[in-house]
């Protein structure tokens, strides 16, 4: 570790009296978890010198001030959903796990509001709105993500389109910056016009700027009604010219969703469910909400009629709370379904109406590397999620890509370089982090990765918060 110091008996003797020892881990074993994300590439793992636990926004506190004065890296992890490296300790020092920092401090209904520990897990958030009268829109993926890790990757999800990523309800931030000081910034006012925006810099910043101990979310009322539509079409051109249709009639959906079949026939197969339609070669999956029955079901049916004259060969409307729940989970297990058999998932996002071409791009794309790249995504909002695969699945079972160690690389540089091509970005919603280092260049340039280098020395001089990630030098 260049510059950077290892932790020696006396250092790991101080962090133990700032959380305890049963806050402490420091046997190799029981490290292997904090190791790694959920990025498919087990070659990227590596082992801290320690785990610590804290309890508190003064413990974290106190661990920062440790690491700063003897320059050791620390890196802060939630639930470790993340899908590019961001929350691996490359340089080994201190994971920071915040699991134990996991309480709703509360929840305003006045100024309808929430705040929350950073260790708190978006499906303990959802239950604790369940009473309040409250809901909290976005809906990033794996409810075991942590209301931290979502603020720090400035998660996304299919209700973008309609309610924004995450950074459209973080109001507030409690940090801890590098040296153990503690700020909060932002808070539960509507607007502000305060100086320069720190609230959006640390939104997104994966932990390379401070570390987020506190969250405080914006809510809305729940809507009354949802109802689920799935609408077949021959080919992706035709199901995209159906989306900006939708949207110039006035309609916006919760969700849009595009999914080609194979994506389907993997997670039916895996669930032994079935989807509600066979026709066709890609899907467009809408979720609709509204007021009230009238409203929503009228929005659906022109949201069908809008469908059909762009050749949607049917439409299916879930009319019931189990038929919904049927479409929903297989749409949410197409991920795990592919999983073990995949390299990485890529979510290149590129302007909303180029979706069809830049899909047939990476289809030749595959084709010219004789691999398998299956696709789906976020239809209104562009986010398109390629599958790097090392197994075809074909007649119901799989087999292995020939080459496909060689072909991996080649792959998903030249579909990093067709998004950007586009005027696309080369991610949407999973982040920088570790493995997409190289591709951030490309798409910023020069000029920008040097501001965010001066700005990452601003907040963190000594380099030791989450260091090695979104740029070199980091």
């Amino acid at each position: 570790m260049d510059g950077y110091s290892k932790i020696d008996a006396v250092t790991l003797g101080e962090l133990t009296a700032v959380v305890g020892g049963k806050n402490v881990i420091s046997d190799a074993a029981k490290m292997a978890d904090y190791s790694h994300d959920e990025f498919s590439q087990t070659d990227i793992s590596h082992f801290p010198d320690v785990v610590v636990k804290p309890e508190s926004t003064a413990q974290v506190s106190g661990i920062l001030k440790i690491c700063s004065l003897k320059r050791i890296p620390v890196t802060s992890r939630g639930g470790a959903t993340g899908l590019c490296g961001g929350s691996v300790p490359v340089l080994g020092g201190v994971v920071l796990s915040l699991e134990k920092m996991n309480r709703v401090v509360e929840i305003d209904t006045k100024n309808l509001t929430a705040t929350v520990e950073a260790g708190l897990t978006l499906g303990d958030f959802y239950k604790a709105l369940e009473h309040s009268g409250l809901f909290f829109p976005p809906h990033p993926g794996d409810e075991s993500a942590t209301m931290g890790g979502v603020a720090a990757t400035n998660a996304g999800g299919s209700r973008a389109i309609k309610y924004g990523v995450v950074r459209n309800f973080v109001k507030g931030l409690e940090v801890v910056l590098a040296d153990g000081r503690v700020e909060t910034i932002g808070g539960k006012f509507v607007k502000c016009s305060a100086g320069y925006s720190l609230l959006n810099l640390l939104i997104g910043s994966e932990g390379t700027l401070a570390v987020i101990t506190r969250t405080i979310i914006s809510l809305m009322p729940p809507p009354a009604v949802m109802v689920t539509l799935v609408a077949p079409f021959e080919n992706l051109s035709d199901a995209i010219a159906a989306v900006p249709a939708i949207l110039q009639a006035g309609i916006t959906p919760m969700a849009v969703e595009f999914i080609e079949r194979d994506p389907i026939l993997l997670s039916e197969a895996r669930l032994n469910r079935r989807w509600p339609v066979r026709e066709g070669k890609v899907d467009l999956m809408f979720i609709v909400d509204g007021s009230s029955e009238e409203e929503t079901l009228g929005q659906a049916e022109r949201i069908a009629e809008i469908c059909s004259w762009n050749s949607a060969l049917d439409v299916f409307i879930a009319d019931n709370r189990q038929k919904q729940e049927n479409i929903l989970t297989i749409r949410s297990q197409i991920y795990e379904a592919m999983k073990v058999h995949m390299l990485e998932s890529l979510d290149v996002t590129v302007p909303r109406a180029d979706i069809a071409s830049f899909v047939e791009d990476v289809r030749k794309i595959a084709e010219e590397e004789d691999t398998w790249v299956p696709t789906y995504g976020h239809a209104a909002d562009g986010n398109v999620h390629n599958h790097l695969m090392k197994d075809r699945w074909k007649d119901g079972q799989w087999t292995e890509i020939p080459g496909w160690k060689k072909k991996y690389e080649t792959v998903r540089q030249k579909i990093h370089e067709l998004g950007i091509r586009y005027g696309g970005t080369v991610s949407g919603e999973h982040g920088i982090g570790l493995v997409k280092k190289e591709y951030l260049a490309s798409y910023v340039g020069a000029t920008q990765i040097g501001l965010m280098a001066g700005i990452k020395k601003v907040f963190d001089p000594k380099s030791i918060l989450n260091p090695g990630k979104i740029f070199d030098g980091g």
